[in-house]
């Protein structure tokens, strides 16, 4: 068995020396180290080994497989690194003397409605305030008068982390840290990437953004709400838009809202954007409720306010009159390089 071991050691020595592709590196290692291969066999024939020379003889075998895989493992970096190296040579080199061409990048859609809204709530005297994707249970649930039993917390909902922490599922994860930041009264928005793990379709993804905003002050109502929902939206369009306001429910908010947009890819007919339904929910909004605005630090007894999660992604939809949501995160050049900055 010894010399079977060492005779198979040199050949094997020997064929890998000849190979010069990862092709010919594969079928050797099927050879040797296949189902029927010739280090396999050996340790099929074992069992007529003699039992005083079944130990050593294992082991030689062992040892073999070892330095076989080894050596492969060796020459595939080797065959790889050999490849890359005709590629850079192969390469043409870069001349920056020649012509630009005529094609002009372009921002994303999702970027040029963000900045719109940006400086329209910056003219109205808002700030603008940035916030971690990943956050805690506290920022994302607790902080905003969501229990531990509350549907948002279902798994099937919230990407969580292995270290306890979670995907934010909503541009509302930042208002506790606002409200601890400025106190009252106070005047933010914070646009954001959420994330939440739901099926995808023309109106919905697993990846899109919002855009939180949030006034707190002494005597805010319901009316200052609508306001500035319909001055922001007058702005974005530039012309009137027909908007619905219908009670929706929200542990942070009370009462609370559902502001919906007049479908603009079908004018109101009915589509798969907007279900058939002609409306598309843009924009859950409310009163902030008053355990959140205790849990924030600020007096629920002095001071009133109104909060709303816009929703970008849907809102570039209606804008610029985009069918499928999921085009927005495809990466498709072809359909984002239609959007130019005004």
């Amino acid at each position: 068995m010894k010399n079977q071991i060492d005779a198979l050691r040199l050949r094997f020595a020997d064929e890998i020396g000849k190979v010069s592709t990862q092709d010919e590196l594969e079928t050797l290692r099927v050879a040797f180290l296949g189902k029927k291969g010739e280090v396999t066999n050996l340790l099929k024939n074992l069992r007529d080994v003699p039992n005083e020379e079944k130990k050593e003889a294992g082991q030689l075998i062992n040892t073999l497989k070892t330095e076989v895989e080894t050596a492969i493992a060796r020459k595939t970096d080797e065959l790889r690194e050999a490849a890359l190296n005709a590629a850079i040579q192969g390469a043409k080199r870069y001349n920056p003397t020649l012509p630009a061409g005529e094609e002009h990048g372009s921002y994303h859609p999702i970027t040029l409605v963000q900045r719109d809204l940006e400086e329209i709530f910056a003219s109205m005297g808002f700030t603008i305030e940035d916030y971690a994707e990943v956050v805690n249970d506290y920022q994302c649930f607790e902080s905003l008068n969501i229990p531990p039993y509350h549907p948002a917390r279902d798994m099937q909902d919230t990407f969580y982390l292995s270290n306890g922490q979670l995907l934010k599922t909503q541009t509302s994860a930042a208002q506790n840290h606002i409200m601890k930041k400025y106190g009252a009264p106070l005047r933010a928005i914070f646009p954001g990437r959420c994330f939440r793990n739901e099926a995808t379709d023309a109106c919905h993804e697993n990846t899109f953004f919002q855009m939180e905003g949030l006034m707190i002050d002494r005597d805010i109502s319901i009316s200052n709400l609508i306001y500035f929902m319909k001055t922001m939206l007058s702005e974005v369009f530039g012309r009137p838009v027909n908007v619905r306001l219908r009670p929706g429910y929200f542990p942070f908010t009370e009462p609370g809202f559902e502001l919906d947009i007049n479908c603009e890819i079908c004018g109101g007919k009915g589509c798969p954007s907007c279900k058939n339904s002609g409306w598309l929910e843009l924009c859950p909004c409310g009163m902030v409720h008053p355990n959140v605005l205790r849990e924030g630090g600020i007096d629920p007894e002095e001071y009133t306010g109104f909060a709303f999660g816009l929703g970008l992604t849907r809102l570039v939809m209606m804008k610029y009159g985009v069918k499928d949501i999921r085009d927005l995160n495809s990466g498709s050049l072809k359909v984002l390089s239609q959007f130019e900055s005004e």
